[in-house]
């Protein structure tokens, strides 16, 4: 009896499809699998692992056989969910995986750029050196600042708990608020979306890219922060308009932001690029080894639990 047959797109780590390749007849060749080459193919399939490419209403009818997508990450927004299933087609995704490796990139990307560190490398690589006694040169510490979470899931309790290590106070904002039980147990206070806004030192961004929360932060909001506030975003671009934050930032409307993920990506602004008071990160919050491994075997269990055992796990279209 023939095997299933599963294709693979993107670039993935080959230890993290260990056990899909025992389970499935796998497709994995990225030097190949281009588009056009998916298009083409995808109808001799019944799962997908997809990553690098959209899963649009093109590539959904193009999969006549298809029974599961699954995402290569907890981010979604690229596939059409609806239209997944009005065809009938399981959409998952990796949540579990994703959860320390951007917390650790969200957390990396907040001290870089409260601290300036882009700033500091770029003056010593080209020869200068500053006294950083001048208050325009300082940074800023941790220790009794308030971080805003807004959206407390996996990962902004993940970055909750490595603020707290620093001695930072965490509020959070979020469509869902947590049980009096769990803010109790991880130390955070809910607080309505102004006063997030107005009130922290640091905001990181955690939500998922809706129409809810596409563009939310904006020159309105930027203009009710602190002038001495940062934000940090490793978590979909779509979460800040770009263009008011260029403006913010050269305004000094705030202090500083630290990006892993742009509204344009992969395109960013010259804009962007020039100014000082940003650290910027090609979209790399789970770009470990031993991340994208663990993320494609959540991927690989999503694949095996509903194709061999007709169990959907992490199912985002339900």
């Amino acid at each position: 009896m023939s095997k299933i047959k599963v294709l693979v797109t993107g670039i993935i780590p080959e230890a993290g499809l260990t056990e899909l390749k025992q389970n499935f007849d796998v497709t994995y060749d990225p030097e190949k699998e281009t588009r056009e080459w998916v298009l083409e193919h995808l109808s001799e399939y019944e799962g997908l692992l997809i990553m690098g490419m959209k899963g649009d209403r093109e590539l959904i009818d193009a999969g006549t056989n298809l029974k599961i997508i699954t995402a290569n990450g907890v981010g979604f927004d690229h596939i059409d969910i609806e239209y997944a299933k009005q065809k009938g087609i399981v959409v998952a995704n990796c949540p579990q995986g994703v959860r320390v490796p951007t917390a650790e990139m969200t957390f990396t990307l907040l001290l870089a750029t409260v601290r300036h560190l882009h700033f500091y490398d770029k003056v010593v690589r080209s020869g200068q050196w500053i006294d950083v006694s001048e208050p325009q040169y300082m940074g800023m510490s941790l220790q009794g600042k308030t971080l805003g979470v807004y959206g407390m899931g996996r990962i902004g309790s993940e970055v909750a708990k490595f603020a707290q290590v620093f001695g930072m106070k965490v509020i959070y904002n979020d469509a869902h608020r947590l049980t009096p039980e769990l803010e109790a147990k991880l130390d955070v206070k809910y607080v309505d979306f102004d006063t997030l806004v107005q009130t922290s030192d640091v905001i990181t961004l955690h939500a998922p890219a809706l129409p809810s929360t596409n563009g939310i932060f904006n020159a309105e909001v930027f203009k009710k922060m602190k002038d001495t506030a940062y934000i940090i975003n490793a978590a979909r671009g779509q979460l800040i308009k770009q263009t008011d934050l260029i403006a913010a930032l050269k305004n000094g409307d705030i202090a500083g932001a630290g990006l892993d993920v742009y509204e344009t990506e992969p395109d960013i602004p010259q804009a962007l690029r020039d100014l000082d008071n940003v650290v910027l990160s090609p979209h790399a919050g789970t770009g470990t080894l031993e991340s994208r491994t663990t993320i494609a075997r959540e991927a690989s269990q999503n694949l095996i639990s509903y194709l061999r055992d007709k169990k959907p796990l992490n199912q985002v279209n339900k």
